[in-house]
């Protein structure tokens, strides 16, 4: 497809989980399902493994009816991220799990392993395990879950090569990513990050009819790289603000799922139509958006990126945005993470999040849920819900 490297479905980065269990004294914690009903009541211990690495294990037990995982006692899951206490807690009752309290690295995550002979492990961006790390686990792993899209931070191939199952969590992340795209894209588009300076200051100087101006979004073309379940839905919210979607991908989608979008076959034919360009596609190891391709745009464009900051040429983009070539950015994802290029904290033009895109308490609740549904599903024989 010419220049653009498309991709069926967008995969968007999670950043850190939020707070789990506080870690304090011995607590009892109502487990909950993934509904929020409480299940039952564990009391769990904060203990220490092998130095710094600290977490929970259940000391005793209340019958639960209705249960259907295995009544063994034996620890089943090791949580190598911190995850919302909610998640933690469903953790526990199902999987008598080990919840670290801090994130876990790699080589932590292959001793725990090695010695609890635990089936399956939760990890985070810290925790990833690339090819020497899977291949020093012991074979009792079955499964390897991502409480989150992307799962750039493991070597999948080498887990597949060992029998692992990697699964992920797309669908948790669709609505929140777009909803906060939008606000990236809103952001940029009228000037919200130097209009906040303003009134931080103290404002004390009154704008006249042709200061400070944004652009309006309403009429404007977005582009959309990768029209997968976030790329559509961020459409659907542009197309609430009366903006004409266009998008480009590896193939067209269905009418139905298009939704009055047009489709451009690559992305250099899609380009010169883009007032406002937004990318939902997966990281790669070569950028997307070069010099050339910030070249493309017509001049004024508005440029977003919610995806990851690996589809960038930072120095394409900082050029584009001093030269006055882009109106302005939204950015919450960077190619150095979270040692981002201090030069875009320094410009106006820019609005700027931490990769942020998915922390809303009940999108990291789903993320952690539909990571336990997946061991939940392995351990029992059953297929992964969301295998990658």
């Amino acid at each position: 497809m010419g220049s653009h490297q498309g991709f069926p479905d967008a995969r968007v980065a999670a950043s850190e989980m939020e707070e789990g269990q506080d870690g304090s004294e011995s607590q009892r914690a109502g487990a909950v399902n993934n509904k929020g009903a409480i299940i039952t009541e564990e009391l769990i211990h904060p203990i220490n493994i092998d130095g710094p690495v600290c977490g929970f294990v259940v000391s005793r037990r209340l019958p639960t009816k209705g249960k259907t995982m295995s009544e063994d006692k034996r620890t089943s899951l090791l949580i190598a991220r911190k995850v919302p206490t909610a998640v933690a807690n469903r953790a526990v009752a199902e999987f008598h799990a080990f919840v670290t309290e801090s994130d876990m690295d790699s080589w932590s995550v292959v001793d725990f392993c090695k010695k609890h002979d635990v089936p399956a492990v939760l990890i985070g961006k810290k925790s990833g395990l690339q090819a020497e790390h899977i291949a020093a686990l012991p074979s009792t792993v079955k499964i390897i879950a991502n409480a989150s899209a992307g799962f750039d931070h493991m070597d999948v191939a080498a887990a597949r090569e060992r029998g692992i199952i990697v699964t992920n969590a797309p669908d948790a992340l669709t609505e929140c990513t777009a909803d906060f795209s939008m606000l990236l894209l809103l952001a940029a588009s009228r000037r919200a990050s130097e209009y906040e300076r303003i009134m931080r200051n103290g404002w004390g100087k009154s704008f006249g009819m042709t200061e400070m101006l944004g652009m309006r979004v309403n009429g404007k073309t977005l582009g959309i790289v990768g029209f997968g379940r976030i790329g559509r839905a961020v459409a659907k919210r542009a197309q609430g603000f009366g903006m004409r979607v266009i998008y480009t991908d590896m193939h067209r989608a269905a009418p139905l799922l298009e939704n009055g979008a047009t489709f451009f076959a690559t992305l250099d034919e899609m380009l010169p139509h883009c007032q406002v360009l937004t990318l939902h596609v997966p990281g790669g190891s070569v950028p997307l958006m070069k010099k050339r391709e910030f070249g493309l745009l017509p001049a004024g464009a508005i440029f977003i990126n919610a995806a990851r900051g690996g589809l960038v040429d930072e120095d394409a983009l900082y050029d584009a945005l001093t030269s006055g070539h882009l109106f302005g950015a939204g950015l919450d994802v960077y190619r150095n993470e979270p040692n981002v290029d201090k030069r875009f904290g320094e410009l106006d033009n820019v609005f700027l999040t931490p990769h942020m895109a998915s922390a809303t308490i009940e999108t990291r609740d789903q993320m952690g849920f539909a990571a336990l549904d997946n061991v939940a599903a392995v351990l029992e024989g059953r297929p992964a819900s969301s295998p990658v």
